[in-house]
């Protein structure tokens, strides 16, 4: 298939199974469902700081210079989105030198052992950002409806915009590199995992959280 199609064809594949993932929110967010959006940046803060270091980690054993070049950008965004959430967090009390990350998840697992330059595009700035993206909109509806619009502003302004370019960075990658039959392949595999594993990792923090309307990375 002609990569450009594969691409679009693609991001409907991920459109699709991104609704159960950000409906989830949604619904939360209709049931009134309770939430301390402390704990929320939290998760966030976790994330970030997990999504730079994956990003960091990629970039010596990726040859394409402009692959290894959009992994550094990414990794600096989002150690500046760690800081932005930590100086949020700070604001609201909390006391971010004490904050130790959660140990690795399953999804930060898969996404490590991922060696492929196809595969790093397709599930880290073509899919990963795109999750966060979209649950992060419901986190901003959820703080707007608390009055907390300093946090909204932040999301808006900095984070948000961040996570779009990654996602369009993505996009033009994957269209440049699954230019074979089996690269394409390989780059499906690793978007459907990623959703696959996202989707049963939120389902169970928003059963420990009471709510589904926490932030992505």
């Amino acid at each position: 298939m002609d990569a450009m199609a594969f691409v679009q064809e693609l991001e409907t594949f991920k459109t699709e199974r991104l609704t159960p993932i950000v409906g989830a929110g949604r619904t939360s967010l209709a049931d009134g469902a309770p939430g301390d959006a402390k704990k929320m940046l939290q998760v966030a803060l976790a994330n970030e700081i997990s999504v730079s270091e994956l990003a960091a980690a990629w970039m010596p054993s990726t040859t394409e210079i402009e692959v290894k070049l959009a992994f550094a950008r990414q990794a600096g965004d989002e150690a500046g989105h760690f800081q932005l959430v930590a100086e949020r967090l700070s604001a609201l009390g909390f006391d971010v030198a004490g904050f130790r990350t959660p140990g690795e998840s399953p999804l930060f697992q898969y996404l490590k052992g991922l060696s492929t330059t196809v595969e790093r595009i397709a599930a880290g700035l073509f899919t990963l950002e795109s999750i966060a993206y979209a649950v992060n909109e419901n986190f901003m509806t959820f703080c707007d409806r608390r009055g907390d619009a300093e946090t909204v502003r932040i999301y808006r302004e900095y984070i948000q915009p961040d996570e779009r370019a990654h996602q369009e960075l993505g996009h033009r990658l994957l269209a440049k590199y699954a230019t074979t039959p089996e690269l394409q392949h390989a780059a499906r595999n690793a978007v459907a995992k990623v959703l696959e594993i996202a989707a049963a990792a939120r389902t169970q923090a928003a059963q420990r959280m009471g709510t589904a309307c926490f932030p992505g990375c």
